[in-house]
């Protein structure tokens, strides 16, 4: 499935930056660690991706460990052959740096309409899944399908300052090899459809682990030109449903900004992947109240932002 330029300038933006490389390498994973009982590890201690540069085609289960004090996510974007992260950083980055710019400072007409300089071959670039949002110092199991050849990982939530996180360092080139991981998918516990109505899910979830299947029925561009995904959020009684459909939306100057608003804790979800895709991420529900929430404008209207409560 291939996404028109704008949606591909908002989505990738993340491409077009430099990765920080920590330079103290008693704090990075070894090899062996990366890789362990055939589960992908990511390590995110500040603004980074620790993980290995090379993993196998196919399914693939990824346990991403976010230590850092910032909400993050990870989401595998797939590029075009003969695309780097070099390209974004030369053809990109200087575009997508204005485009935010002018967004930031209430102008977001000519800011979208500066993201109409970005290269011809956005329009081949393929959103692949991966984690919801995060919480600090809490972890993600997710699994997702991944076909050869070479991806972005990423993560844009924004600092208190406005600026992507990607732009801070996170984002990593992965190159996914010919050989295949010979696994399969996780035994579901439960499943979550999305169609163009919105999220569809039995709302009877019980406390203890469960493994949501997410199955992307349909795809939708959306008018912050972001796909349909899903993020769970756990709940406090003093939290706002308002606040957090508002904070979803990237381009508002408060959305998507870290902290995020109080009473909200993020606990994984599957990013957006492309139509007729499935994906899985598994969670360790406590009793409480909970939603469901896509990273779109109206999430509630669109059938997108749905509340549940897990009984003790």
């Amino acid at each position: 499935m291939k996404y028109s330029t704008l949606f591909l300038v908002l989505t990738l933006f993340l491409t077009g930056c430099k990765t920080d490389k920590n330079d103290n390498q008693e704090t990075l994973i070894s090899k062996e660690e990366m890789v362990k009982d055939k589960t992908i590890k990511i390590v995110t201690r500040a603004m980074e991706f620790d993980m290995a540069d090379t993993i196998p085609s196919g399914w693939n289960t990824f346990k991403y460990d976010n230590r850092a004090e910032e909400t993050h996510f990870f989401r595998f974007v797939k590029l075009p052959e003969g695309i780097t992260v070099e390209n974004f950083i030369n053809e990109a980055d200087p575009v997508f740096e204005e485009g935010m710019d002018l967004i930031n400072a209430g102008k977001p007409e000519e800011g979208f309409a500066a993201f109409g300089k970005m290269p011809e071959w956005f329009s081949n670039v393929v959103p692949s899944g991966g984690s919801g949002l995060i919480a600090p110092k809490s972890s993600a199991i997710s699994t997702l399908y991944l076909e050869p050849g070479l991806y972005s990982v990423e993560c844009y939530v924004k600092m208190p300052n406005g600026k992507f996180h990607s732009t801070m360092g996170m984002v990593k080139q992965v190159y996914v090899s010919e050989a295949n991981s010979g696994l399969k998918p996780p035994i579901a516990t439960d499943t979550i459809s999305i169609k163009e109505d919105g999220f569809h899910f039995d709302r009877n979830i019980t406390k203890g682990t469960h493994v949501f299947q997410v199955d992307i029925v349909n795809q939708k561009l959306h008018e912050n030109f972001a796909t349909s995904d899903i993020h769970l959020v756990k709940l406090e009684d003093y939290a706002s449903m308002e606040d957090l459909e508002a904070w979803m939306v990237w381009y508002d100057p408060k959305g998507f900004i870290t902290p995020v608003p109080k009473g909200l804790t993020f606990l994984g979800g599957y990013n957006d992947d492309d139509e007729s895709s499935t994906g899985y991420f598994e969670v360790d529900l406590k009793p409480g109240n909970y939603v469901f929430i896509a990273e779109v404008p109206n999430a509630k209207a669109k059938g997108m932002l749905h509340t549940f409560e897990v009984l003790d």
